[in-house]
C-alpha cells in the first residue's frame, strides 16, 4: 500500500479504537491478497466528441419504424436516409432505383443497405405503431461491428442520456421535472456525461472508479487511470492523478528536450531543462502543479518505456491500416491507435504490477450539422475498424485471451435531431451505444428502442420531444452497471451515483 492509500485507511479505522491494530493488519493482509490474485479488469471508455447521429447507427427496420425514418430523412438537399436491408451499391454514376436518385461516392446510394442485425430477446412493439415484430440494423460501413454483436461480444444500450429522474414527454412539455442543466450544449453535456455535471467538473466517475480500486495496483497507482486521448474530466479523481500517454509505437512517453542528446545545440541543456521543470522550490501554484505533472510524467517514463519493451507486450498486434470505404484511400485512424496503446498497456499491467485500470480514448469530428454523408460514415467506420481490432488484439495477449476482463464501451455528448436540417442534423437528447467485450452478454439491445417519427399528421410520438429522443435510459443507470462489473461496492456506487436512486432499475444485465 502507498503512504497516501495507507494513511486513508487508518484514517478510516482511526475510529475503532482498541480494534484498529488488528483492523489495520485484516485491511493490510486483503491489499497483498488482491496484488498477488491473478486477477485483473479494465474499463474503457471510447467518447465521441460532438455528438454521434444514432438514427445512422442502429436502426429499426420493422415496416411501420422504416417509413417513418425513410420518409423523414430522405428530403433536403443531401438527403442522409439510409437504404433497405438487402440494397446492392450503386455504381457511381447510375440511377438509385429506390431513391430515383445518381450514386456518387458520398451518397448513401453507394453504401448498400443497413446491415442486419437480430437480437437475442425481442423489443416491445411501441403503443400507437402498426409494427407486430422489431427489427434492427447497423449502418452499411459497420461490417465489424455486425460480427462482433452476431459472436456475442457486442451490446446496444438504447436511448441513454443525461437524466435527473425519469421524465415523460408531458412532463417535459409542462415543465414539471428537472432536466439536466445545458441540455443541448457540447461542453456541458460532455462533461455530464463523463462527470455528472456540467462544465468545470472536478472529478469524472471513471476517476472516481479509479480512487476506490488504486489500492490495488500496489506502488503503481498513477497507472490506474489512464488516457490515450489527452486530459478527460472522465478520469479525474479526488485523490488519484490521471496519466497520459502517447500513442506513437515505441516508446510509450516521449518528453521533448530532457531525453534527447542535445537542445539548442547544448548537451548539457536537456538536464538543465529536467532540473527546471521538477525543481519544487518554484513559487506559485500552477509552477508547482506544472511540476508536478511533469515530474510524474518523467519519473514514470522510464517505467513504462521499459515495460513496453517486454515481449508480451510487442506481441500485442499493430492496428491493421485503415481505408476510407469512401474514397478507398488509406488513412490514419487515429482510435485505433488510441486502443493499439491501451492494448499494450493491458499487456503490460503485470510487468508494471497494477491489477485495475480505467482507460479514455476519443474521437472527434461527430458534430454533423453539415455534410454528415461526408463526414460520419467514414467515422463509423474508424469505430468499427477500431473496436474489431481491439477484440482480436485483446484475444491473445502473451497467448491469453484477455477480452473477459476488459469491457469496452461507447459515449458521445448526445444524439442527432430524427429530422434532417438539408444535408445535416442538429443536437439532441437520447442516443444508442455500444458496449463490448468477453464479460459482455452480447448480440442484444438493452432499453427499450424507442418509437420513431416526429410529431406530424396526427401523429405523437411519446418519445420524441423537437426531434431529440427523451432518454429512458439515464447515464447514471450505465456507469452504475459498468462500476459494478468493475467491482464498485453498491454503497460507493449510491455515492458517485447519487440520482440512482430516483430511478426503478439500479443495475442493467449487459453485464
Amino acid at each position: 500500500m502507498d503512504r497516501r492509500h495507507l494513511l486513508r485507511v487508518g484514517g478510516a479505522l482511526s475510529m475503532l479504537g482498541g480494534a484498529a491494530p488488528f483492523a489495520l493488519q485484516l485491511a493490510a493482509a486483503g491489499s497483498a491478497a488482491g496484488q498477488s490474485a491473478p486477477d485483473y479488469k479494465a474499463l474503457v471508455c471510447i467518447f465521441l466528441f460532438g455528438g454521434n447521429d444514432s438514427h445512422n447507427t442502429v436502426l429499426a427496420t420493422d415496416t411501420d419504424s422504416w417509413g417513418r425514418y425513410f420518409a423523414t430523412r430522405s428530403s433536403g438537399t443531401d438527403p442522409i436516409a439510409l437504404l433497405p436491408v438487402g440494397t446492392a451499391p450503386t455504381p457511381v454514376g447510375q440511377t438509385n432505383p429506390v431513391t430515383g436518385r445518381v450514386s456518387n461516392l458520398l451518397s448513401p446510394e453507394a453504401w448498400g443497405g443497413v446491415l442486419p442485425i437480430t437480437p437475442r430477446t425481442a423489443q416491445a412493439i411501441p403503443a400507437g405503431t402498426t409494427a407486430t415484430t422489431r427489427g434492427f440494423a447497423l449502418h452499411p460501413f459497420m461490417g465489424p461491428m455486425q460480427t462482433l454483436f452476431e459472436q456475442g461480444r457486442l451490446a446496444v444500450l438504447a436511448n441513454v442520456g443525461t437524466l435527473i429522474q425519469p421524465i415523460t414527454k408531458a412532463q417535459y412539455q409542462a415543465k414539471s421535472v428537472s432536466v439536466p442543466a445545458s441540455l443541448f450544449s457540447h461542453n456541458d453535456q460532455q462533461s455530464t456525461w463523463q462527470a455528472l455535471s456540467t462544465e468545470g467538473a472536478l472529478a469524472g466517475w471513471g476517476g472516481r472508479f479509479a480512487d476506490l480500486v488504486a489500492g490495488m495496483n500496489g506502488s503503481s497507482t498513477l497507472f490506474t487511470a489512464v488516457s490515450a486521448a489527452g486530459n478527460a474530466v472522465f478520469l479525474s479523481g479526488q485523490s488519484v492523478v490521471q496519466y497520459q500517454l502517447s500513442t506513437g509505437a515505441q516508446p510509450a512517453v516521449v518528453i521533448t528536450g530532457q531525453q534527447g542528446g542535445s537542445l539548442f545545440g547544448s548537451s548539457i541543456a536537456p538536464a538543465r531543462v529536467r532540473d527546471l521543470v521538477t525543481d519544487t522550490a518554484l513559487s506559485g501554484n500552477f509552477a508547482d502543479d506544472y511540476s508536478g505533472v511533469v515530474g510524474r510524467s518523467i519519473s514514470a517514463a522510464t517505467t513504462v518505456n521499459s515495460a513496453f519493451t517486454q515481449g508480451i507486450v510487442t506481441s500485442v498486434a499493430p492496428a491493421p491500416a485503415y481505408t476510407n470505404p469512401q474514397t478507398q484511400r488509406v488513412e490514419t485512424n487515429t482510435l485505433a491507435l488510441q486502443l493499439q496503446t491501451v492494448a499494450r498497456m493491458i499487456a503490460a499491467s503485470s510487468t508494471l504490477g497494477v491489477k485495475r485500470q480505467v482507460f479514455f480514448v476519443s474521437l472527434g469530428g461527430w458534430d454533423t450539422h453539415d455534410f454528415q454523408n461526408t463526414t460520419q460514415p467514414n467515422l463509423l467506420a474508424k469505430v468499427a475498424h477500431a473496436m474489431s481490432y481491439f477484440d482480436g488484439a485483446l484475444s491473445s495477449v502473451g497467448g491469453l485471451d484477455r477480452r473477459a476482463q476488459v469491457t469496452t464501451f461507447t459515449a458521445s455528448d448526445f444524439s442527432r435531431t430524427f429530422q434532417t436540417n438539408g444535408d445535416g442534423t442538429d443536437h439532441a437528447w437520447g442516443a444508442h451505444h455500444f458496449i463490448m467485450g468477453g464479460a459482455v452478454n452480447g448480440g442484444d439491445i438493452y432499453g427499450q428502442y424507442p418509437t420513431l417519427g416526429v410529431d406530424v399528421g396526427g401523429f405523437n410520438n411519446p418519445d420524441n420531444i423537437n426531434g431529440a429522443l427523451i432518454p429512458t435510459t439515464s447515464v447514471d443507470q450505465y456507469g452504475a452497471t459498468l462500476g459494478r462489473w468493475f467491482g464498485v461496492s453498491d454503497p460507493d456506487i449510491d455515492t458517485i451515483f447519487p440520482r440512482l436512486r430516483n430511478f426503478p432499475t439500479r443495475y442493467l444485465s449487459f453485464v
